[in-house]
């Protein structure tokens, strides 16, 4: 994982002090002198060779193909870094691909599920621990506190196994990046620490996955190879007796099983973690328009872009066409353009003035073509801005397309709201320092936001997955842009996703070595693994 550390506060020592300590029964579940070899009580860790190798999907594919063998299977990840997350029903911030597989599973999304949350900011990488914010920090604050984070982790971890049958962990970047292995707590620190069974996932749409899985394991310390366990190859194209070779020469390499080779499939959208899957993203085709046009969405990309994952909905809509842009050129055919959340709204209002955006935002206000600001997005809209929370910027001119003003606050307000619009039932989740307060006597109620003639503004997300508000909305979006658009009367956001999710339990059940797998899950790491050079003379504690 390659992480951009900024300036950091003095929070995270205070708050971490009451963080609660590691579970005294937590050894009985997995012992760190557990040796390869040693039951450890239905867990694995799916690892990968690089970031967006497949660990999310991967992941929720096997929850998924547990699920239907009715095994109650939960997912976790120790520590992710993203700016994709969600709120849980008690108003926990966890990582969204973690809520992603807790569906998979069947299970309600909690915080023990991504205990440590790291989101990238302008000012500095806040620290979400058991889904609340506490501190901002850079590399050297961090490095300080992993330990502590990793007794949080561990505790998380075990109290998910005893309340589950199996927890399949999932992996951060790479765990090959050894300058970072100190302070891991995602992959060979949380699989050493508890014992865990580690399988490897590549790319290898990408290429160089042979040498990726390889040398993955040849820079990791002789401790940590021994957990080690398998390979499994993703996104793969083609004619599988032409890979048969290099899979075996693979196995006597390094003496670990190649456990599948998952065909490239496409539609699987789930989720994406981090903005890096925004430039690959294989999502589904939606299908034809059911009228004469199409109906074109341009959302604009912020540097600090937070909970895409909005504009999924509109993705599989029959006749949306949604593309990501940051250039003004690429909102000029727009019939709608999203401004999306994000996690430094005055940076990003900078950005959008620097680029040009805001003049073409303005104008398209102006000229009463459609704009949706959706959190962040919603803030740089307002005419006015008070940070000295986020940025420290204090007073500053929003775009002032609607209004409003925005006053950031040290609480991070989380929750799932619900309320009603066009006529329909809406709910969603809300993550944000910004509060908004709006002049109800110039604007009109949308959500919890406004709405001022054809910008409409809103804190909440996820509010696009809720089928009869969405199609409402794209019919409103469609007369105002002149477009003969129909919306699918009988599209099902929640039906897509269900689908999607049996692809991948799909995916496994048919391409994956589930016998395998099950052996690692119940009985650990096999003994007596090769070690491969040079990890010999790479001694790590």
């Amino acid at each position: 994982m390659s992480w951009r550390w900024l300036r950091a506060t003095t929070i995270l020592p205070i708050v971490m002090s009451h963080a609660p300590p590691p579970s005294s029964s937590y050894a009985s579940a997995a012992s760190p002198e557990s040796e390869p070899g040693t039951t450890v009580n239905g867990v694995l860790l799916v690892a990968g060779t690089t970031s967006d190798a497949g660990k999310s999907l991967v992941t929720a594919g096997i929850l998924r193909c547990l699920r239907r063998q009715g095994v109650n299977a939960a997912p976790f990840k120790a520590q992710n870094m993203s700016l994709n997350s969600y709120v849980t029903a008690d108003g926990a911030e966890i990582g969204r691909a973690q809520a992603m597989q807790a569906a998979a599973a069947g299970l309600e999304p909690d915080a023990r599920m991504n205990p440590v949350l790291l989101k990238p900011g302008s000012g500095g990488c806040q620290v979400v621990v058991l889904g609340q914010p506490v501190g901002e920090v850079d590399a050297s604050e961090y490095a300080e506190h992993a330990e502590r984070l990793l007794d949080v982790a561990l505790d998380s971890l075990g109290q998910l196994r005893r309340d589950h049958d199996v927890v399949i962990c999932e992996g951060a970047g790479s765990p090959a990046e050894i300058n970072l292995r100190d302070t891991d707590i995602a992959n060979m620190g949380l699989a050493r620490a508890a014992g865990l069974p580690v399988i490897l996932v590549t790319d290898i749409d990408r290429g160089g996955a042979f040498a990726a899985l390889y040398g993955t394991v040849a820079l990791l310390s002789a401790e940590d190879q021994a957990l080690i366990s398998g390979f499994v190859v993703n996104k793969f194209r083609g004619d599988r007796a032409l890979l048969e070779p290099g899979l075996s020469m693979l196995r006597g390499l390094t003496g670990r099983p190649v456990l599948g080779v998952l065909p490239w499939t496409e539609g699987l959208w789930l989720d994406a973690e981090d903005t890096l899957s925004l430039t690959t993203s294989n999502r589904p085709a939606a299908g034809p328009p059911l009228g004469p046009d199409v109906l074109r969405v341009s959302v604009v990309r912020l540097p600090r872009m937070s909970n895409f994952t909005d504009v999924d909905a509109l993705s599989v809509e029959p006749g949306v066409l949604v593309r990501l842009a940051d250039t003004p050129g690429e909102l000029a055919d727009a019939d709608l353009v999203i401004v999306p959340g994000t996690r430094a709204t005055v940076a990003d209002l900078s950005w959008l003035r620097e680029r040009g955006l805001a003049d073409a935002l303005t104008a398209r206000a102006r000229a009463g073509r459609p704009v949706l600001g959706i959190c962040g997005g919603y803030q740089v809209l307002a005419r006015q801005i008070c940070d000295n929370v986020e940025s420290g910027a204090g007073e500053v001119s929003g775009l002032g397309l609607l209004p409003a003003r925005v006053t950031f606050g040290e609480s991070k307000v989380l929750g799932r709201p619900a309320g009603t619009a066009y006529g329909a039932a809406v709910s969603g989740y809300e993550i944000h320092h910004g509060v908004v307060t709006v002049d109800g006597i110039t604007a009109e109620p949308f959500l919890d936001g406004c709405r001022s003639g054809t910008v409409w503004g809103t804190s909440w997300h996820g509010t696009l997955e809720n089928d009869e508000f969405r199609r409402a909305f794209l019919t409103e979006v469609a007369d105002l842009a002149g477009r003969d658009f129909k919306a699918s009367p009988d599209s099902c956001f929640a039906v897509l996703r269900e689908a999607a999710f049996d692809v991948l339990g799909d995916l496994v059940a048919e391409h994956l070595d589930t016998v395998a797998l099950a052996r690692l899950i119940e009985g650990g790491s096999p003994p007596g693994l090769p070690v491969l050079p040079p990890a010999a003379v790479i001694s790590r504690s």
